[in-house]
Order: structure tokens, then sequence, then C-alpha cells
């Protein structure tokens, strides 16, 4: 296969979509995933309506049916033994008014094969691109640390070119740090430990997402086909002080939090059977230079709360496509470099979706988690929202989690 006319680095979310659609548009693409394959836990697992839009119009949406999941239509939180809900997603009308939570190794597995079906489309497993080819200030390419040995012969090191270097490699990305693009950060007051627990007959999954809370501490239990997902909200930074307590501390936090898994907290052995989200939340300035774009969390890194994350990363990598098919299929015919133009016009689309959504994730870190994290673990439970006003948020918070603010649909190209 001749040099792509686009490398994408990273196989997550939006850059194996990227690579999907730009394929399908005839455009040569090779997507860097420096992992052997997909499986990592707790990754972002929840699939919304969004997504399963952008599924549906590529004729996946069978596809993703084959792959056992769960469906969730609502979402909420406990207080004071009531539980009220936020999200009711039977309220929208769309094709698919529920999230799906589908194991992220496994959409992407979907994706990837889909994508194979193109003969422009190539994933390059154990290949890692771990700096920028620049000629004359422009990004002509990546240098790629091979670990397959089926690429390059210079100890597993080579050179890809490429008409555009799309990052796509997180929110650690290195590619945005090689290319000196500066990020705004916001902050967060939370991190997150992850971890599972077996379901007990008489769990339901009716019980459907809840966030439960008191005084200093925070759980999201999500229910799975054969487990309960715990996401254990903690002090930002507070990992080493909980771990310092021992394993012992995390049980008596959680049963105290989710007393109906209080018979069970004991499956937790040791803190090696966890997995630490570190949150942060960012946005890059500018998400491009001559020759490269950011997508996804490389672009802007996003909060946890309302799992909406891989959702934005999607719909980058849709509205990327859509604006850059052209300027593309120009350049691999011609050589014709990808306009800036083209470039910022993808950020322009994407820029206002982010901010607003990572403005929503503020308010609720900072009116609701941030205070009850640093409430006295003595003091009554702090309330986070007045139950009148739940149902008046439902409608607007079901479509904002569901569709996000600007959901983008997939352009079919012309041959």
């Amino acid at each position: 296969m001749p040099d792509p006319t686009v490398c994408v680095a990273g196989g997550g979310p939006a850059g194996v979509m990227l690579g999907l659609l730009l394929a399908r548009a005839g455009i040569r693409v090779t997507v860097l995933e420096k992992h052997a394959d997909f499986l990592r836990d707790f990754r972002g697992d929840t699939v919304h309506p969004s997504t399963l839009e952008v599924l549906a119009e590529l004729g996946l949406a069978d596809r993703l049916e084959q792959i056992p999941h769960q469906r969730l239509v609502r979402a909420g939180f406990e207080h004071a033994g009531r539980r009220v809900d936020i999200l009711d997603l039977r309220h929208l009308r769309v094709r698919h008014p529920y999230i799906a939570l589908v194991p992220q190794w496994d959409f992407l597995e979907l994706l990837a094969a889909a994508a194979s079906a193109y003969p422009e489309f190539e994933l390059r497993r154990q290949a890692e691109a771990y700096d920028l080819v620049v000629e004359h200030g422009r990004v002509v390419g990546v240098r790629v640390r091979d670990r397959s040995g089926g690429h390059g012969s210079d100890g597993g090191d080579y050179t890809l070119r490429a008409a555009l270097t799309v990052a796509a490699d997180g929110r650690h990305s290195t590619l945005r740090r090689a290319a000196g693009l500066t990020s705004r950060a916001f902050g967060a007051p939370m991190d997150v430990v992850w971890f599972r627990l077996p379901w007990a007959e008489g769990d339901s999954a009716a019980q459907a997402l809840t966030f439960r809370f008191g005084p200093g501490r925070a759980a999201v239990t999500i229910p799975r086909r054969t487990y309960w997902q715990i996401a254990y909200l903690i002090r930002k930074g507070g990992f080493d002080d909980l771990r310092a307590q021992g394993i012992d501390a995390l049980r008596r936090g959680l049963a105290q939090t989710v007393p109906f898994l209080a018979d069970r907290v004991g499956e937790l052995t040791s803190f090696d059977d966890t997995s630490v989200l570190e949150v942060r939340m960012d946005r890059l300035r500018r998400w491009y230079r001559p020759g490269m774009l950011a997508i996804g969390d490389a672009s802007h890194a996003m909060s946890p709360v309302a799992g909406v994350g891989i959702n934005l990363a999607v719909q980058d990598a849709v509205a990327a496509a859509n604006l850059l098919v052209p300027a593309l299929r120009e350049a691999q015919r011609s050589g014709v470099p990808v306009p800036d133009r083209v470039l910022a016009a993808v950020q322009h689309r994407r820029q206002l979706p982010t901010a607003v959504t990572q403005a929503v994730q503020r308010t609720v870190q900072t009116i609701g988690l941030d205070r009850t994290l640093r409430a006295d673990p003595d003091s009554s439970p702090p309330g986070i929202l007045p139950a009148w006003l739940a149902p008046v948020l439902r409608r607007p918070m079901s479509r904002f989690v569901g569709l996000g603010v600007r959901p983008e649909h997939v352009r079919t190209w012309p041959d």
C-alpha cells in the first residue's frame, strides 16, 4: 500500500471512526494503535443515541445488536432513600431512545471490522506515533515505534508520511505536545476509582444508573449483564490517602454509600482490583497546525460527568470527515496540501458543542460534586438538587446527554 493520504494516531473511538469514514469516501488512511488489541478495562462504555444514530447511518446498527449489551433509559440520583430521575431517554424522538452499554473493545472491533472492508483502510497495531515529521513548518508525517515487526527495518522505528496527520491519541496526547498546541485547563474536584462487584439474586437492572452520595463520598452504580460497575468518587488527588487507609476504608465507604452492595464489598480484596481515573478537563486553544489536526480527547479532555466523552469523540470524527473529504480527495489526486482553513472549519464546527458540554460538566462538578466531597463525613448528607427541579430539567438533560449540543450526521459521498 502506498503512503496514506491520512495518518491517524490513536485507535480509540475518534480515530477508528474517522478511519472508517475516510476509507468509505475513498481516502487512503492508516490508523496507528500502540497496543496489540483494544482490551482495556474501565474505558467509556456508554454509547448514546447520537452515536447509535451514526451507526445506523453507516448500516452497522444490526451488527451492534449482535454484541451482548444492556440498554439504559433512565439515570438519576438517590438521596435519603428516595430515587429521583434526572434522565429519561424515552422522551427522545429518535430511532434509539436509550444508552447502549457496550464494552469499548467490542465497539472498536466493530468499527475496525467495518473499516477493513475498504481497501483504503489500514490498522497497524503495536505501532505508536511518538513524534511529528515537520518540513518547512508543515507536518508531513510521523515517526513510528513499531513493536509488531511488521513494518520498518530501523530497529522497529520508521517514518510514515501523509498529507494530513490526525492526533486522536487521547487526553495525554503525544502528538499535540509535539505540535506545541496549548490547552486551557479547567480542573476537576474529583478522581474516580473504578471497580466491579458481582450481581446477586434480587438485583434488578431496573435500578438503572444511579448516583448515590453521602457526606464526603459519592458513587455511581452502573448495571452490567453479570456485575455492577462502580465509579467511586474521591477528592482530587486523594487516592494515595485512600490507599494508605487500606482497602477496608474503601469497603466501608462503599457500604455506607450503596447499602445494597454491603454484603459483597468483601469481594474487593486489594487495590489491585481497582483502576484510577485522574479526572482532567481541558480544551485546546487551537486544534490544528499546518498538516495536522487534533480531535477527540486529544483536543478536549472531558470529565466523566454524564459519560459523554466517547460520543463527543465520535461526533468530532463525523464532522471532520464531512469537512475534510473534498480537500483530501484533491490532496490524494494531485498532492495539493490540505488548506489550514479546512482544518480551522473542523474546530469551528466542534468547538461550541465542546465548550457547552464542558460548561455543563463544570457546573455539575462545582454545585454538586465539590460540595459533596468536601463535606464533613460526620455531617448530614448535603442536598444536590431540589426534588421539584428534577422534572423541569429531565427533558432538556435527556436531550443534552442523549444527542449532545450539535448532533452530526454521516454524509454519503459520490464516487
